[in-house]
């Protein structure tokens, strides 16, 4: 089968965010399965290609002021996976992908559109797929396009969509003129499509208009069908509940075990964890945390700093936390108030709390294999990467039991041997202060300790089981957009058996 992704960004081309890291991974899984794949991205200032070469020369976008042309070139195959890249320097040759520290660039709408069309033209001449796999608002239009002005063209008649929505908080807003703009029609902008509360919303429209959603985790998919986490569109999500499922993110474990990692001080595995020492030593010194005890546990943090992610609740605890037998280390970077209440920490506690306001991929690897824990009291998290990367590591994840790291953490339970870190439920301060003390008491005991750094350690999250519930979906909407209705109706659920790990 061909499956042709459209994305915003995959590593190691551009990255924001885990959607880059999914569009890097899970193509080259289904590849190695058999299935023809490629990539369709667009050429940012930040992509570097060493040999590229134009494969359409020019494609022609409409607008309502005029039209715009665009070009397609290869990135070359990699792992059995194509690359391709849709080239207009005026929408893409900027400094970010997305928007400034100001704001999102507000021709975010014309920027996504054109990419979206300059795709489904391109597939006409490099290869129409069996399905579009569209992830995101910025790919939004892929299925909107396909069931609206391309619904006639016979080149796409039987090409299925499948839409995964990395999360729900970003959804493409934008005021009603757009679609004039952009030469959509506006029986779109009605509630049953995508208007939103007087705006057009992308996201919305790949929900309606594409044959199946997914998201990354079940407990996820379950979840932004509440109003709690639907973000307004949980109505809709309702409404497309027998083809809404949960797939669980994979991650790369050539790029995260403790048995290959380039970025660390000594290598170790479940058999042998001595170098995990070795590594604490020097993430301390990373963060120039000088005179600890070795024996003293270390709380790492690798984030995105935004208000999803909990941070609020580590603000409510800092003094109580401070006051334990720990030392916490956070990286990241994002929201102005979060930076500086990390930096007023370890300005108030130097030997207890650090941190560096930055994204560095070299200490986010020592931070997975230095630090004994790794916490992640997310408000929501659709799926996380962080947990995972963490349980390689033998770093036991103190979490939040919402999405994907529900899902994936398992409660250790000391009596039994069983579980793989510490879990609460309840958005509080109280209740992750609770938790992370369960934690630092079961610290104590390193011989009980060590049972649960393994447990996580030879826990798979490889991409392949993932990759095969994915194949599965697609199974379905090729049948169903080849007139198989008796075998696959739209409404029919999916029946698909839980990813066990």
């Amino acid at each position: 089968m061909h499956i042709a992704f459209v994305a915003s960004e995959c590593v190691p081309f551009s990255k924001t965010g885990g959607l880059a890291d999914v569009v890097g991974a899970l193509p080259r899984a289904l590849a190695a399965s058999g299935h023809q794949v490629s990539v369709y991205l667009p050429r940012y200032r930040q992509t570097k290609l060493t040999d590229a070469q134009t494969v359409v020369r020019s494609i022609t976008v409409p607008f309502d002021d005029r039209y715009r042309f665009c070009s397609v070139v290869t990135g070359g195959g990699h792992s059995g996976v194509q690359f391709y890249f849709v080239d207009y320097p005026p929408y893409f040759d900027r400094d970010a992908l997305y928007g400034t520290p100001n704001g999102d660039y507000p021709d975010n709408a014309e920027r996504f559109a054109l990419f979206s069309r300059a795709v489904l033209e391109a597939s006409k001449i490099l290869g129409v797929p069996h399905v579009f796999h569209c992830h995101d608002w910025q790919s939004a239009l892929v299925p909107v396009l396909l069931r609206t002005q391309y619904a006639e063209d016979p080149a796409f008649r039987d090409v299925g969509t499948v839409f995964t929505i990395h999360n729900m908080g970003y959804q493409g807003l934008f005021p009603p003129d757009i679609l004039p703009l952009l030469t959509l029609p506006w029986d779109l902008f009605t509630i049953s499509r995508m208007e939103f509360f007087g705006n057009v919303n992308f996201l919305k429209g790949a929900l309606v208009e594409s044959d199946y959603v997914t998201t990354v985790s079940r407990k996820y998919s379950q979840e932004i069908q509440t109003t709690e986490y639907g973000f307004g569109l949980e109505g809709v999500l309702r409404d497309r509940a027998a083809t809404v499922t949960g797939i669980l993110n994979g991650v790369d474990y050539d790029e995260w075990s403790p048995q290959a990692d380039k970025f660390i001080a000594a290598r170790y595995s479940p058999q042998d964890l001595t170098g995990k020492a070795k590594c604490k030593q020097d993430l301390l010194a990373s963060f120039d945390v000088t005179g600890a005890d070795p024996s003293t546990p270390v709380i790492g943090i690798v984030s995105r700093f935004a208000a999803q992610k909990g941070f609020d609740l580590i603000s409510q605890i800092a003094d109580r936390l401070a006051r334990e037998e720990m030392i916490l280390v956070a990286l990241g970077a994002g929201d102005k108030p979060y930076e500086e209440m990390f930096q007023r920490l370890h300005k108030q506690f130097p030997r207890k709390i650090a941190v560096k306001v930055a994204y560095d991929n070299a200490i986010a690897h020592k931070i997975e294999a230095g630090s004994d824990m790794f916490l992640m009291p997310s408000k929501y998290e659709p799926c996380g990467l962080n947990q995972i990367y963490s349980l390689k590591y033998g770093t036991v994840p103190v979490v939040r039991a919402t999405g994907g790291l529900d899902d994936t953490i398992e409660p250790w339970d000391a009596r039994t041997g069983k579980g793989t870190g510490f879990k609460f439920t309840e958005y509080k301060g109280e209740a992750l202060l609770l938790t992370i003390k369960e934690a630092l008491r079961a610290f104590r005991d390193q011989d009980s300790w060590k049972t649960l750094m393994r447990n996580g350690m030879n826990k798979d999250f490889s991409w392949n089981a993932s990759a095969r519930e994915y194949a599965r979906v697609y199974d379905r909407v090729r049948l169903m957009r080849a007139g198989s209705s008796s075998q696959v109706r739209r409404n029919e659920a999916i029946d698909l058996e839980p990813i066990t790990h």
